[in-house]
């Protein structure tokens, strides 16, 4: 029990943590090529679109491939220790992009790229809940994700149109580059964080065995099931928006220059929303109930997107559809860390992402091919899904714990 006591000093420490951590989600996110990565695999590497798309699966698979082992990596060796390995991947990918184009090069850096996000996408998180948890803070977990997220999507809002501007001055090539700094510079502040101590355990379950560990948590936690199978499906449904709102704007002949311009709104309604998340919640009526309607929102906003023919609704419904449908990611993971164990949450956490990595995969694969062939089914279809997910969700109030 000695071992679990926490110092004036780690106090501090883990109070730092938090701030360090929302700087290192600032740098992690800061993506030059946001605003060109269809420009620079399309003319600088010359590839064709269909192409992209590939290399798109090809991440999503290696990420569900990645996701328990580098989990369980993470709580057998350290979060911390995760997350530096983790920034130093991801960087290194970036910068095998700037060497020749080519896409057998192009899918070898998206494995590794990928490799790199899993081996921090369980373990930052868990560091972080870890650290509040020392503080006797969980409450406020949900709040701070929260604003974690608000900072990601701000730093994709400032980095965007930089790296619009670097690929103008310096070129394609070199956005790559650029977008490799603030990567290289998240894994100093990585460096530099406390790692949250844990129970000892004389008997320290070797790889393998927090693997297993890890799958049989899961299998046997109802709630965390329950929570978790009313996230991913509507979840990854809900990002296919992303994929496809630009094609939305061109069949409604919307100028190619105020992309740029929808792009940074859906960052801003995001962070809106997840600012006034308590509010919003209470204006539902609690927080099953705004998971449900908001939910039910955006599959009939996906519905109405298949017959809409004016560009200024079709907008404001995509920004609705963002604020409530891509914010679920971060509000579900407040309500599974309370679930999961600390010396076990990075492989769960991991475990759950895997599970989301392959249900956005197949509904890419699945509804990208069906744009291809008719752009007005896709969408009324992919809102029917949400909308069958919703009726299907057996999820209990009593279980989103603060």
């Amino acid at each position: 029990m000695k071992a679990n006591k926490v110092t004036s000093l780690e106090i501090d420490q883990y109070s730092k943590n938090i701030k360090l951590y929302y700087l290192y989600t600032f740098l992690k996110h800061f993506i030059f090529f946001g605003g060109v990565l269809i420009p620079f695999f399309t003319v600088w590497g010359e590839i064709k679109f269909s192409e992209v798309m590939i290399l798109q699966t090809i991440f999503t698979i290696s990420i569900f491939l990645f996701e328990i082992p580098t989990g369980a990596l993470a709580d057998h060796l350290g979060r911390k220790s995760s997350m530096i390995l983790g920034g130093i991947t991801t960087a290194g990918g970036f910068l095998l992009y700037t060497i020749v184009p080519n896409f057998y090069l192009f899918a070898l850096g998206e494995v590794i790229i990928a490799l790199g996000f899993s081996l921090t996408s369980g373990a930052d998180q868990a560091l972080l809940y870890d650290s509040l948890k020392k503080l006797k803070q969980e409450q406020k977990s949900k709040k701070i994700f929260a604003r974690a997220q608000t900072i990601c999507f701000t730093s994709g809002m400032i980095a965007a149109p930089l790296g619009s501007i670097i690929a103008k001055i310096f070129g394609l090539r070199t956005i790559m580059l650029f977008t490799a700094i603030p990567i290289f510079l998240s894994v100093i502040v990585a460096a530099n964080l406390k790692e949250p101590k844990h129970q000892s355990n004389k008997n320290k379950e070797t790889y393998t065995q927090k693997i297993k560990s890890g799958l049989k948590y899961f299998q046997r936690n109802k709630i965390l099931k329950e929570i978790t199978f009313d996230y991913v499906p509507i979840a990854a449904l809900a990002f296919f928006l992303v994929w496809v709102y630009q094609i939305i704007l061109q069949n409604l002949n919307i100028s190619i220059e105020l992309f740029g311009f929808v792009h940074a709104a859906i960052f801003a309604v995001e962070i809106i929303l997840l600012a006034n998340l308590s509010r919003v919640e209470k204006f539902f009526g609690g927080k099953k109930k705004y998971l449900k309607f908001s939910a039910i929102i955006c599959g009939l906003g996906f519905i109405s997107l298949a017959f809409i023919t004016n560009a200024a609704v079709a907008i404001v419904v995509i920004l609705v559809i963002a604020a409530l449908g891509l914010t679920r990611k971060t509000i579900y993971i407040n309500y599974l860390n309370k679930h999961i164990e600390s010396k076990i949450r990075a492989t769960v956490l991991s475990l759950i992402s895997m599970i989301y990595a392959l249900t956005q995969t197949l509904s890419n694969l699945i509804f990208g091919k069906m744009v291809d062939y008719n752009l007005h089914l896709t969408l009324f279809l992919v809102g029917t899904f949400i909308l069958a997910f919703v009726f299907l969700s057996n999820l209990k109030e009593q279980n989103l714990l603060e």
